[in-house]
């Protein structure tokens, strides 16, 4: 089903491009780079304070990107990694990066992450967190670890892709989604940065870095409330949340909001159903409908009711009547923190992991 496009008021400005601003190469190095992905008609590059600026061309973007809306890249790449370059190449954010060598290192991270979050299962509603004992122990204040001398890429697959092992673990799937990144830099790391990868060994080893740890150590947000970004615009591998924007349904455990990968092809990650991945449209409606399947039961506890939220979903995607309401409502900017307003499911943000490849390594990993 195609994305449908709604667009509030609070969308219908022109975002502006900066694209991608690249150093330590010549505007040829920089075409030749472009062009071996596929990408040669429309590309500008011009000089920028030493360095290269690479962007669309307003006219291309007129076409393929109406206001940075990337959803649809899928419909004329040939391959992932060409889809996430016409990505950052309309971004509204500048995205820099020291060299092509940098650049060529950030797209296969990205490649990884999608990829994985695309093989990612979780089991839903076991009675505890748990992981492959092969691989990791439990530890109170360090969390899950690594067992010592075991591979860190292989620990975090057999936790995430059920393949490995023949079962589903369950964790959350804000929990799910460090994995799925920290998995796609291992696995850049284990062929062009391997110092780092023995680093990041060592630190599984002793502690779990979780949660805002984990967002200071391994990622960057953009994106502000004050200036968020297109409702549309998505880059394959990015981290984003959805939030639930009723109050109410928002205290069941779980379900205050959804922690999901952008996989490119306009798809979002679903790790309890991963052959059931979100549209755009489906993760709206499906939020809205946690309204509907809010349940309490003889002890006062409130749960949520899926099969209430399955029907009511089926029912609105069946009535353009009923999705225009629900779209109208989600698909604006969410409230701020405590807030139940008028706002929608989108957040104004996005998270994408930073950089690795030796010369432009971001990371500073936390000692123990």
């Amino acid at each position: 089903m195609p994305i449908m496009q709604v667009a509030p008021s609070s969308f219908l400005q022109r975002f502006q491009v900066e694209g991608v601003t690249v150093g330590g190469c010549s505007a040829e190095e920089c075409r030749t780079f472009f062009a071996a992905h596929g990408i040669e008609e429309e590309i500008q590059i011009r000089p920028s304070s030493g360095a290269l600026q690479c962007r669309m061309s307003d006219a291309w973007m007129a076409v393929f990107a109406p206001d940075n809306n990337t959803l649809s890249f899928h419909a004329i790449a040939t391959q992932i990694s060409q889809e996430i370059l016409w990505a950052l190449l309309v971004s509204p954010v500048g995205f820099e990066f020291k060299s092509l060598e940098a650049l060529a290192s950030s797209v296969r991270v990205r490649k990884n992450i999608a990829l994985a979050a695309r093989k990612t299962a979780l089991a839903f509603k076991t009675e505890a967190a748990e992981r492959p004992e092969a691989y990791w122990h439990y530890e109170e204040e360090a969390g899950f670890i690594l067992q010592p001398g075991q591979c860190l890429i292989d620990a975090l697959v057999s936790a995430t892709q059920p393949e490995a092992t023949g079962k589903l673990y369950d964790f959350s799937c804000y929990r799910a989604s460090e994995y799925v990144i920290l998995l796609g830099l291992a696995q850049e790391a284990s062929n062009h940065n391997s110092p780092l990868l023995t680093d990041l060994q060592k630190l599984n080893e002793i502690h779990a870095v979780r949660s805002g740890l984990f967002h200071d150590v391994y990622l960057h947000e953009y994106g502000t409330l004050e200036k968020p970004l297109p409702s549309h615009f998505f880059v394959p591998g990015d981290r984003l949340w959805f939030r639930n924007p009723d109050e109410a349904s928002s205290d069941v455990t779980g379900y205050e909001g959804s922690w999901v990968i952008y996989m490119g092809s306009g798809l979002f990650s679903n790790f309890w159903k991963r052959d059931q991945p979100y549209s755009l449209l489906a993760k709206c409606v499906e939020i809205y409908h946690w309204r509907d399947g809010l349940q309490t039961d003889s002890e006062g506890e409130k749960w949520m009711d899926e099969s209430v939220v399955e029907a009511r979903m089926a029912d609105t995607m069946r009535n353009p009547t009923k999705l225009k309401r629900v779209l109208e409502r989600m698909m604006k900017m969410r409230d701020p923190k405590g807030v139940y307003a008028d706002g929608g499911c989108l957040d104004s943000t996005r998270e994408y992991p930073k950089q690795i490849f030796p010369g432009s390594n971001e990371l500073r990993l936390p000692s123990y």
